[in-house]
């Protein structure tokens, strides 16, 4: 499964308060932090919501990673 890194990259005073929710649970708050995150349509959604405070880095997964049937 492929990985996103996203990094806080500006403060979140005066952003509206579902973006500074949506960057609590991102596990961000701070200017620098950092976290690792699964690509998943929930967590991009909340990505969208706060991509004006952010950066965001994929990480390619293993290629023995799909499950297969």
């Amino acid at each position: 499964m492929t990985q996103i890194v996203v990094t806080q990259v500006r403060s979140a005073i005066g952003a509206k308060p579902k973006a500074r929710g949506a960057l609590r649970a991102l596990g961000l708050g701070k200017i620098g932090r950092s976290h690792t995150l699964p690509d998943r349509p929930e967590i991009r959604g909340m990505l969208r919501k706060v991509s004006h405070l952010i950066t965001v880095h994929e990480i390619p997964g293993e290629v023995g990673d799909a499950e297969t049937a």
